[in-house]
């Protein structure tokens, strides 16, 4: 078995994705990344173009919100024989919803992508981890987590969950070695999605008003190589033109 350590990121679509992002990064430092999310061939193709540029990485199909599926991820993580170094659950959706056109089956969708999945994801890499007590859980928030603001109250509920569950997570395991974050985007991100649902918005932004998909990958990166003496909790990432 190769000395490589592990990673895995759960809600890997896009090529020009945060997740694809962080995957093709965590593999540029030399980990065997596990790419999971709910598209078989987006996996695929990142994991060849991991492969192209010197890396190594295997795709996991997984739906994050099924429990069967993320401890079959993480199954087959341990089977691989790498020590799991980091984990980072990106995945999520929202929606445009007014509060009184929101029906329950869209609140409920909402929260098990944006926060069930989460617990799912987290407690099963926790376990991992804690066999060797290291490794950095890393979610991904969103401005949302700190307010609800309509029309994405819904949304803005779940991912307050998920902070919720990074914050006990952080305060329950890192005492026995476990470094957990949680990073607030607080802005647009410059990539597929965003060029695809609202372009007029990305072109009135410009570049430099859009969050560049490797200076997030770089913060999580630095977040993971932090001394156990000085490790953050939470922080926030935007551009330097973005008011809040």
């Amino acid at each position: 078995m190769s000395e490589k350590s592990a990673a895995v990121v759960m809600g890997v679509g896009s090529e020009e994705g945060l997740g694809a992002t962080l995957a093709k990064y965590f593999a540029n430092q030399g980990l065997h990344v596990f790419v999971a999310g709910r598209s078989g061939d987006k996996l695929q193709l990142i994991v060849e173009n991991i492969a192209q540029q010197g890396g190594s990485a295997t795709a996991v199909v997984t739906d994050a919100t099924v429990e069967q599926d993320v401890e079959q991820l993480f199954a087959v993580v341990e089977k691989a024989g790498y020590p799991l170094d980091i984990a980072v659950y990106n995945a999520g959706k929202n929606i445009r919803a007014p509060l009184l056109e929101t029906d329950s089956e869209t609140f409920i969708n909402l929260w098990q992508q944006n926060c069930f999945g989460g617990f799912l994801f987290g407690k099963q890499a926790i376990a991992t981890m804690k066999k060797r007590q290291q490794g950095t859980l890393i979610f991904t928030g969103a401005t949302a987590s700190l307010r609800g603001k309509p029309p994405f109250t819904a949304f803005g509920v779940a991912k307050a969950g998920l902070r919720a569950l990074a914050q006990g997570m952080a305060r329950e395991f890192g005492p026995e070695g476990i470094h957990v974050a949680h990073v607030i985007i607080d802005g647009v991100i410059d990539g597929e999605k965003s060029r695809t649902r609202f372009p007029n918005f990305v072109s009135q932004k410009g570049k430099e008003g859009l969050l560049q998909l490797e200076a997030i990958a770089e913060t999580y990166w630095a977040i993971h190589q932090q001394h156990s003496s000085a490790w953050t909790h939470e922080l926030d990432l935007r551009p330097f033109k973005e008011s809040f």
